[in-house]
């Protein structure tokens, strides 16, 4: 196999996109990763392909499927698990191996990587695959419009209301072993103090999700919608939450608070106070929820049973 195989520890996040973007690849290739070439009998010559460098971290991608954690888990890593299973596939004191075709004997890591590969590609041709992605696209577009109905709703409630968007991350040094459920438990902690903080008073609906991007790992995008005759500082109120956010992750977490940037928002902002009667602006406070479970920062893997998506309940209003 290839030389060029590094062994830097990815965290949980990333190693879930780097399947994704292996299958992916897969998908769209009718190459092996490695072009293997018989010299003479026991000896052989191996050269990288275009797919060799989606294998780097192989020996990650397999360790993620872990039976000590339940996780329900996205199309491609299905795949790739399903494929690891289909071969054989195990850990060898020389790396990752499986019996050939006839189990006459062990292949070699770049005949075992060529034979997941073709799996995978066989796989991805299935039609349990291909409704796969449709069946998410299609959650996330009922999602969308499920957070619109939400929205105006909430917004319809009294005559101003003062829209709050914020951002919860965490430092880039904690994301390196951040564990997708340390994400929903945190989500939890969130809840819990929105029902019983002071900071909440006079909320009207909220909306917090967990994500997952390329760039910054897990996250939450959230909504805060508070009633205007009460809370009139849309900015103090997100510096807030983000203080709150702080002190949940006990320092490893930091916040973006969109109020604070509205600027960049431009004819398209659709936060602060926004009043009842106006209906044009509704729009542009729906595209300022369009974070909030948008199919591009989809969890490629959960906790089983876990609620990605939040929503404060609405209460009927006292007479």
């Amino acid at each position: 196999m290839s030389k060029r195989s590094t062994y830097t520890s990815l965290s949980q996040s990333d190693i879930a996109i780097q399947i994704e973007r292996l299958v992916q690849t897969i998908e769209k290739t009718n190459i092996p990763a490695f072009k293997i070439t018989q010299l003479k009998p026991g000896q052989e010559r191996v050269q990288t392909t275009r797919l060799s460098q989606y294998f780097d971290h192989i020996q990650q991608m397999v360790g993620l499927f872990d039976d000590r954690y339940p996780y329900d888990f996205s199309e491609h890593l299905e795949v790739f698990w399903r494929a690891c299973q289909d071969i054989g596939l195990e850990l060898s004191p020389v790396g990752l191996t499986c019996l050939n075709e006839g189990e006459t004997r062990y292949l070699s890591t770049s005949e075992t990587l060529n034979t997941l590969t073709d799996r995978i590609r066989q796989l991805t041709g299935a039609k349990r695959y291909r409704r796969g992605k449709v069946d998410r696209r299609y959650q996330a577009t009922d999602t969308q419009a499920k957070i619109t109905e939400y929205v105006d709703r909430v917004l319809s409630r009294y005559s101003r209301t003062v829209v709050v968007r914020v951002d919860l991350h965490y430092l880039s040094v904690v994301q390196a072993r951040l564990r997708v459920e340390d994400a929903f438990t945190d989500q939890d902690r969130l809840v819990r103090q929105i029902e019983r903080n002071s900071i909440f008073d006079h909320l009207t609906g909220y909306i917090c999700s967990v994500e997952q991007g390329k760039e910054r790992g897990y996250h939450i995008h959230a909504a805060f919608f508070f009633n205007s005759a009460e809370v009139r500082n849309d900015f103090s109120k997100a510096r807030q939450i983000c203080q709150l956010w702080e002190q949940i992750t006990r320092g490893q977490g930091y916040c973006y608070s969109c109020n604070d940037d509205k600027e960049s928002y431009g004819e398209e902002l659709g936060i602060g106070v926004i009043r009842r009667e106006d209906l044009d602006i509704r729009p542009k406070v729906h595209y300022t929820m369009r974070y909030l479970g948008k199919d591009t920062q989809h969890l490629r893997l959960k906790p089983v049973g876990a609620r990605r998506l939040r929503k404060g309940t609405l209460r009927r209003l006292s007479v």
